[in-house]
């Protein structure tokens, strides 16, 4: 009895940390166990269409979306996801290259999203060194560079800065991934006695 209470609360531990996602990131890519990432608010204008992280597999957030006030007021118009240089950054959807170049000495790209009305939902990636061209039609999870040394943007932790807008609008990047993505889909507990379990 004693061995089936230690087994059942180890498997309710992985369980919780697979869920929260609290497993250590790669070295040099997070401060510490990844954050679990609140879902977003439901935005109707977004459709959650993303079929892939921009890096890794689920990466940590450095800094989350932070709506300004107004269109000039500070805050933080995207969210920064913790990786390493040289690390690929992948079209979290279908689409279109709409830029892919140095803004004021910074790699960017940027995808125009397949189906996403007009004007179309346009996701950015920064700082990049792009391996795509402006035109290029890409698939969800289609590599579209790697990303560069990084800046003062993220501080210490190097990352990658993902947007996304319509039009002039900033959203909230995060919206697009499906709960799949976000790690807050519903989880399944199999009893202890099912095929596959260890004691």
């Amino acid at each position: 009895m004693r061995v089936n209470r230690c087994v059942r609360t180890w498997l309710l531990l992985c369980l919780a940390m697979t869920v929260l996602g609290a497993s250590a990131p790669a070295p040099g890519t997070g401060p510490g166990p990844r954050a679990p990432v609140s879902p977003p608010t439901a935005d109707p204008s977004v459709p959650a269409l993303a079929r892939a992280w921009p890096v890794g597999v689920r990466p940590f957030v450095v800094r989350g979306w932070e709506p300004p006030e107004t269109a000039y007021s500070r805050g933080h118009r995207g969210v920064d996801l913790a990786a390493g240089p040289g690390a690929e950054v992948r079209a979290v959807a279908s689409g279109r290259v709409s830029f892919a170049g140095r803004v004021a000495g910074r790699g960017a790209v940027s995808v125009e999203l397949s189906d996403t009305g007009a004007p179309p939902l346009r996701t950015t990636y920064g700082p990049v060194r792009a391996s795509v061209r402006k035109g290029a039609e890409v698939l969800a999870g289609q590599v579209l560079g790697t990303l560069e040394t990084p800046d003062t943007h993220c501080g210490p932790t190097p990352c990658l800065h993902w947007g996304l807008l319509r039009g002039t609008a900033y959203l909230n990047p995060l919206s697009l991934l499906p709960p799949w993505l976000l790690g807050t889909g519903p989880s399944r507990l199999l009893p202890l006695d099912a095929p596959g379990t260890r004691p």
